[in-house]
């Protein structure tokens, strides 16, 4: 058994209750027979592509950890792909944290509070 993470990118368009019948229909193909284990989901929601994929500009993400053979890759693998309605997914072996979705704003928001931080000397006083 090996931990593995795979990003979904829905269609903008599919609903969120479609989003989620369909992340449950390929987790029940995955851990059918009780040959993997889901151990995290983490729903991104809408966000902008880096490039268009089909004519389109936004996609719905999903993120998901989970524990399997290998041999049970390829037939989820199969399901997936017939899907229209997902644009793009990767599977990764999985070696570490989950992965967390990342804004430009909270980067900034961080860039900042690192500048405040170097604004004061080693004494601990704002220097002026």
């Amino acid at each position: 058994m090996r931990d593995y993470e795979i990003v979904y990118i829905f269609d903008s368009m599919v609903p969120e209750e479609g989003v989620q019948e369909k992340i449950e229909r390929y987790h029940q193909v995955l851990t059918q027979g009780g040959q993997a284990e889901i151990t995290a989901l983490d729903d991104w929601g809408q966000r902008q592509l880096a490039y268009p994929i089909r004519k389109r500009t936004n996609g719905h993400y999903v993120v998901a950890q989970f524990t399997a053979p290998a041999e049970a890759l390829p037939e989820f693998e199969r399901v997936i792909r017939l899907d229209d309605d997902l644009l793009r997914y990767l599977i990764v072996l999985n070696e570490g944290e989950p992965t967390a979705p990342i804004s430009l704003a909270s980067r900034e928001i961080d860039d900042r509070r690192d500048d405040d931080d170097n604004d004061e000397d080693e004494d601990g006083e704002d220097e002026d």
